[in-house]
């Protein structure tokens, strides 16, 4: 295949007996100046090699390895300074000793052990967790704007705990035995389940997913009104705990609730890491994963388990954290140029960790709330992904 341009004089027109020639074979393309008079051969020394495919597989390969590295030897480090911070002064040295059985003082073994341990570990955990929820949201919605709390799961909890601290004490139940040992954790999970309950039954009869998407929100907005007139009609006290719970905590979490959150969330992680084929069919959309053979409800029901697993336990341990699940699959995305969920889930799940734990040292030198660290850190992200959509960039 030879195509043919004229070479320009400064005049415009064609320059005198000359013709640039190119050829392309089998993924080789070079080019040579040949005269009318003369047939002169191609110049081998000016051929211009198309790089090949395993070429820059490898390339890709290399540089996401790297960054799987380079975020694990970050998240490691932070993890082990998260342990030294806090109002007593600790050394790695007093952590090291604490975590091996080493020498240490009791009380910073105390320390180090039940409560900064915990804290540390349930920041990994919840930032994993709703980075895995997010992108399965915004690859099931086909939505950049979608999070993990776009079907009313984070509604539905505070439902739960509004019921709990608000509408017990209202009623008059607020002693009883069964209402003390649910708790607030409780509270929070049986809501969220109960609201992904509805949004599953609603999804069996309705096949169009942005519907349930639209079913969701409305739905979080209906709970949000109710809440509201809970939170009028409470009294002071009541309020505040309500408020604070809002606000999220990383360091609620005790020892025993550890042993349910743990597990529940390695299960979710373990059914998101199952839905990384379903994803990746359902990047084209629903009909071309439908011809490729992909059971759309069975991956949706996989897909909905999967959240509430993890954003519902971490909403009910934690309390409505916002902007991870929203903001981390985007990071992901633009660190490992990469659309292949194979790669985006266990990097979105790492940089939520990374991130999360981050936030965790923030807090602790600033005695903020978790939330108002996310917000300042995930809005820049949410505001160029908008404009990037919005072909701004």
């Amino acid at each position: 295949m030879k195509a043919q341009e004229h070479t320009l004089s400064p005049s415009g027109s064609p320059a005198e007996g000359k013709e640039l020639h190119k050829t392309t074979h089998c993924k080789t393309t070079y080019y040579s100046s040949t005269n009318h008079t003369t047939n002169t051969p191609p110049n081998p020394e000016k051929k211009i090699r198309a790089p090949h495919r395993s070429h820059l597989y490898n390339n890709r390969k290399k540089r996401h390895t790297l960054l799987f590295v380079g975020l694990s030897v970050l998240l490691i480090l932070l993890f082990a300074v998260d342990l030294t911070i806090g109002s007593a002064d600790i050394t790695l040295r007093d952590v090291w000793a604490a975590l091996t059985g080493g020498e240490c003082s009791a009380i910073h073994r105390q320390i180090i052990l039940h409560i900064r341990l915990l804290k540390a570990l349930t920041a990994l955990l919840a930032g994993a967790a709703l980075a895995a929820s997010g992108l399965q949201m915004q690859t099931l919605f086909r939505n950049p704007l979608a999070g993990p709390y776009v079907l009313g799961l984070s509604s539905g909890a505070s439902l739960g705990v509004a019921l709990f601290l608000l509408g017990a004490p209202l009623l008059g139940v607020a002693h009883h035995s069964i209402v003390q040992s649910l708790g607030i954790a409780g509270a929070a999970w049986i809501g969220s389940a109960l609201v992904l309950f509805i949004v599953m039954a609603v999804s069996r009869r309705i096949k169009d997913i942005m519907v349930i998407l639209i079913l969701g929100m409305m739905l979080g907005s209906g709970i949000s009104s109710v809440v509201e007139m809970l939170q009028y009609l409470s009294d002071e006290s009541a309020l505040k705990s309500f408020v604070i719970w809002t606000m999220g905590s990383l360091g609620e979490v005790t020892s025993e609730q550890m042993q349910l959150l743990v597990p529940t969330i390695l299960a979710g992680l373990l059914l998101s890491i199952a839905s990384i084929k379903p994803l990746n069919l359902l990047l084209l959309g629903e009909h071309y994963a439908r011809t490729m053979g992909l059971n759309i409800l069975r991956a949706r029901r996989l897909i909905f388990v999967s959240t509430i697993l993890l954003a519902g336990t971490c909403t009910a341990f934690c309390g409505p954290i916002g902007f991870i699940g929203l903001a981390v699959p985007h990071l992901a995305r633009m660190l490992f140029a990469s659309a292949d969920h194979r790669t985006l889930m266990p990097a979105s799940m790492l940089i939520g960790a990374l991130l999360l734990v981050g936030c965790d040292l923030l807090t602790k030198s600033f005695a903020f709330p978790i939330n108002t660290v996310t917000a300042l850190l995930g809005i820049p992200v949410v505001i160029v992904v908008v404009l990037r959509n919005r072909n701004f960039f």
